[in-house]
């Protein structure tokens, strides 16, 4: 067997890349990633939390961190190299105390006036380096979850939401970004997972292969698969994820 390629780094967002959206990753996909990192570097950069990328994987947190070379959870604001933490950022700090209940309350209460097919529980995540924003609720069932995320692709419920906050809070520095079946994140400008690479710049790679599925502007994965620094590829399933590698890496 040919030697690892320590120079090629692929990262990879979670849910919808190596993983359904919001299940659990399947055992052919764990075994094939645990190939894959037997010929290059393997990291993970998701917007969601470690428990929520721990959910996802199957593991505990701890273990997820040690598997992976790089796990960026939060856009990579919450940094783990080599199971160790690296780097925490915070939203708090960077809006203040003030400026972060004045968003929450518009939010809660643009949603309170939204009608939609359910509603459920939990309507702002906050996370340590972003603002979730969840019109349904995070506590919705999965049924739930794909009953919203149809009627959002007929309504534009997210998208107009988003451009109401771009009226409001105007001067914030805040970024907007639509992703998965029911949420958005709020964060500073910069804060998108772009800023994960700022934690690899001095690990000399000669290539950082990204894979998202979700691309195109306004969506989550769209900065990062467009940085002149990364190799982007769409994908639009787990399986198509799998097949795009099997061409790179598995070929010959």
């Amino acid at each position: 067997m040919a030697a690892r390629d320590t120079s090629t780094l692929c990262l990879f967002d979670v849910d919808g890349t190596l993983t359904a959206p919001r299940k659990k990753i399947t055992p052919e996909m764990e075994t094939f990633m645990e190939q894959l990192d037997k010929k290059v570097v393997v990291g993970l950069v998701g917007g969601s939390d470690l428990s929520k990328i721990s959910e996802q994987l199957g593991k505990s947190e701890e273990d997820v961190i040690k598997k992976f070379e790089y796990v960026f959870s939060e856009n990579g604001l919450v940094a783990h190299k080599n199971g160790q933490l690296i780097a925490k950022e915070s939203i708090q700090n960077y809006m203040g105390e003030e400026k972060l209940q004045k968003f929450i309350n518009y939010a809660l209460g643009y949603m309170s006036k939204i009608e939609l097919p359910a509603k459920r529980g939990t309507f702002i995540e906050f996370r340590s380096g972003l603002i979730n924003v969840c019109p349904v609720g995070r506590s919705c069932s999965q049924a739930e979850r794909d009953q919203f995320g149809e009627y959002d692709k007929v309504h534009n419920i997210r998208k107009q939401f988003v451009e109401d906050l771009r009226k409001q809070f105007p001067d914030n520095g805040l970024v907007y970004s639509i992703g998965g079946q029911i949420s958005f994140d709020v964060f500073p400008e910069g804060w998108d997972k772009r800023y994960c690479l700022n934690h690899i710049a001095g690990d000399n790679f000669k290539v950082i292969h990204f894979f998202g599925d979700k691309t195109n502007p306004g969506e989550n994965d769209y900065e990062i698969f467009m940085d002149p620094r990364t190799v982007g590829h769409s994908v639009k399933s787990p399986e198509d994820t799998r097949q795009q590698l099997m061409e790179l890496f598995f070929k010959g």
